[in-house]
């Protein structure tokens, strides 16, 4: 009986996977107040479309004063994503959407300060105040301030640290 149950549900599973319905990520809806905006779009009559147009973006006004919908532009996106690039927060996806791959996935910086611990790893701080360890690898000089850093996703949650053009270590971001 146990063998069968682990059978029914691996069978459901793969079902699942393979299933272009289930694979296929909805995009998310869009604030009803943007939303009411773009609405407008499919009014002829150019004086009701206006008028459309003039009563919701009264409301997607309000909307933001209060608070309810929040709209950033391409560089505050990038900038907000520069902070958090290296934390697990999935819920900011949405910061992400308007930038390139390569934004996304890589991250250059400037060393404000660097220290080691007794195993030799380093602790690095950068510029923007984010505190990146180290957690394997080797460097063959001291990160000092100044060093220029990139860091770009690896593995399976793993980030990989370049400090002028060393080889990569392996780190974790602790702030």
């Amino acid at each position: 009986m146990a063998r069968s149950h682990v059978l029914t549900t691996a069978a459901m599973l793969a079902a699942c996977i393979a299933s272009p319905a289930l694979a296929a990520k909805a995009p998310p809806p869009r604030a009803e107040a943007y939303q009411q905006v773009l609405d407008c779009r499919a009014l002829k009559a150019d004086a009701e479309r206006l008028a459309c147009y003039d009563a919701a973006a009264g409301r997607m006004d309000a909307a933001e004063a209060r608070g309810d919908i929040v709209v950033i532009d391409r560089a505050q996106a990038s900038a907000a994503h520069r902070e958090a690039f290296g934390l697990q927060l999935p819920s900011l996806d949405f910061v992400t959407k308007a930038l390139k791959p390569d934004e996304v996935n890589t991250l250059t910086g400037t060393v404000r300060a660097a220290r080691a611990d007794v195993n030799g790893n380093w602790t690095i701080g950068l510029d923007g105040g984010a505190v990146w360890r180290q957690i394997s690898g080797q460097l063959m000089r001291a990160p000092k301030p100044g060093s220029k850093v990139s860091i770009r996703k690896g593995m399976i949650g793993s980030y990989l640290m370049n400090v002028d053009d060393q080889p990569s270590i392996k780190v974790h971001r602790d702030q």
